[in-house]
């Protein structure tokens, strides 16, 4: 008898989980498909992406991962026969994935086929009207157009562009490049290059011990070359950690002095970009970069398996992050903490030491929080940690990316303070409010979403060097002295018309 009954129970339980999963089904044709990777013609990304939401048969979006894997194709013609394509899914653990892809040289009669389940899911096939382009060919739209087609604001429209020019409303490098020259060209401490872009060529002098930085400029340039013309325009760039133009001091009798920075901070005038890191992400999407703004929202560590500790590893460029090691050691139920690389301070490796192997950042996820410390300057992974399924702790700062003023502190992150003396009350207070961390994690991707993905990076620097053009009043001449940076291109959707003598 009692055998009888737990057969029963064995099939009533069977039965339970099927009528469950009915419920749960993936509805393919209620599932949402949005993305500028829908429409490859116009929007040209070094890898192009979608996003794919997958929703029930009642209507209801998941949270959660679909139970199958949805499968896309890239068809179409090229020259070499078929379409040559690479996809990838990512799925990020919520009930949504993105889809990336490249293609190679050109594609015609393209179709994006998405599926799940064998069933086309959407408004799937789509096609592409035009042929696409791989942005490797050289294929530059009309700025405003390139901007219109991926929905790229204005200048006008970003407070920290505007913010970053309220002081040079117009500028003659003709009239201050001299002066420039004489308070920056420091070979030992200051390192700079000179960029001028004309008629879509590129030309740069650089200035110091070391300037091997340049080729993320360089690589920038040109790939913001072969998308959009660009304006012409000149303007310094530097290459070091720290803001260079400085408020006060000089600055009142012969500045400020504009200079670009992948920096900025309170008491500098540098003009912030996004970080040659977040570029190098988005310009090598899918190429030779292992960790970008897309990769990393990859879900490989269910939140429900995560470890309950703040999570820190990095070298030792900052006296706070040697003090984040005294906390570990101290609270470690809280905090997992430790230096990878000794440099700055080897003199107390003993002390804070050993030093511990180098960690792959998705590894880093396994935790549930994130503990974000500056370096020389700011942390350029915060951007990286904001995507990811974790909660990111961020100490108080002066420095900041080009992107830090469209944050809010307890809607996208939880602020601690410069000195961390309330960090391990902040950790505590998270391990008790597990549904406002969920939260925070769900605006923090929000933000990344609308922010600091490929697109948005070609956006920021093309609207600040729209307007930044604007600006020049003297005209740009390509200086005695200055060297060519070469392009490369696999193909051409027009013959560039450019001239060789400027």
């Amino acid at each position: 008898m009692l055998q009888i009954l737990l057969f029963v129970f064995y099939i009533w339980g069977i039965y339970l989980r099927f009528a469950e999963a009915e419920i749960k089904l993936v509805d393919a044709e209620k599932c949402l498909v949005w993305g500028a990777g829908i429409k490859p013609d116009v929007s040209v990304l070094p890898a192009r992406y979608f996003f794919i939401m997958a929703i029930d048969k009642n209507g209801q979006r998941y949270l959660e991962s679909a139970p199958l894997n949805f499968q896309v194709k890239i068809k179409g013609n090229s020259p070499h026969g078929r379409c040559r394509s690479h996809v990838d899914v990512i799925d990020r653990g919520d009930g949504t994935n993105i889809v990336r892809y490249t293609t190679a040289d050109w594609c015609d009669q393209v179709e994006i086929e998405i599926r799940y389940n064998g069933t086309q899911v959407a408004q799937s096939p789509y096609y592409v009207r035009n042929k696409v382009y791989s942005e490797k060919c050289y294929c530059p739209q009309d700025l405003q157009l390139f901007m219109l087609h991926n929905n790229c604001p204005n200048a006008a429209a970003d407070k920290q562009i505007m913010w970053d020019l309220h002081s040079f409303k117009r500028v003659n490098f003709s009239a201050i490049r001299e002066n420039l020259m004489k308070r920056y060209n420091q070979p030992e401490s200051v390192s700079l290059c000179h960029y001028v872009v004309k008629q879509q060529q590129i030309w740069r002098q650089c200035y110091g011990k070391y300037t091997g930085f340049k080729m993320f400029m360089d690589s920038t340039l040109l790939a913001l070359s072969r998308v959009a013309l660009l304006p012409d325009m000149e303007f310094y760039l530097n290459l070091g950690d720290w803001p260079l133009s400085k408020k006060g001091g000089q600055q009142r009798t012969s500045g400020p002095y504009p200079i670009f920075s992948w920096c900025g901070s309170e008491d500098s005038y540098d003009i912030t970009l996004p970080t040659y890191d977040l570029t190098e992400s988005s310009v090598e999407n899918m190429g030779r970069v292992a960790l970008d703004m897309l990769s990393v929202q990859r879900n490989e560590h269910p939140w429900e398996l995560k470890e309950d500790k703040a999570f820190w590893r990095g070298r030792d460029s900052r006296r706070e992050r040697l003090d984040l090691i005294d906390l570990s050691r101290k609270y470690p139920e809280l905090i997992n903490a430790s230096i990878t690389n000794f440099f700055f301070f080897r003199d107390e490796e003993q002390k804070y030491g050993p030093t511990v192997p180098y960690v792959s950042f998705m590894e880093f996820f396994k935790y549930k929080y994130q503990l974000n410390i500056d370096g020389t300057v700011a942390s350029y992974r915060f951007p990286y940690l904001l995507a990811g399924d974790s909660l990111v702790f961020k100490q108080d700062s002066p420095y900041y990316e080009h992107f830090y003023s469209k944050l809010q502190p307890y809607k996208h992150y939880v602020p601690f303070k410069r000195n961390l003396s309330d960090l391990i009350e902040k950790v505590q207070w998270a391990r008790e409010h597990e549904k406002k961390v969920r939260e925070i994690i769900h605006n923090a991707r929000e933000f990344v979403e609308a922010n600091l993905l490929p697109q948005h990076i070609y956006c920021y620097h093309l609207a600040l060097f729209k307007e930044w053009s604007n600006r020049l009043v003297a005209p740009v001449v390509v200086m005695p002295g200055m060297e060519k940076v070469q392009t490369s291109y696999t193909c051409f959707c027009k013959e560039p018309q450019i001239k060789d003598e400027l």
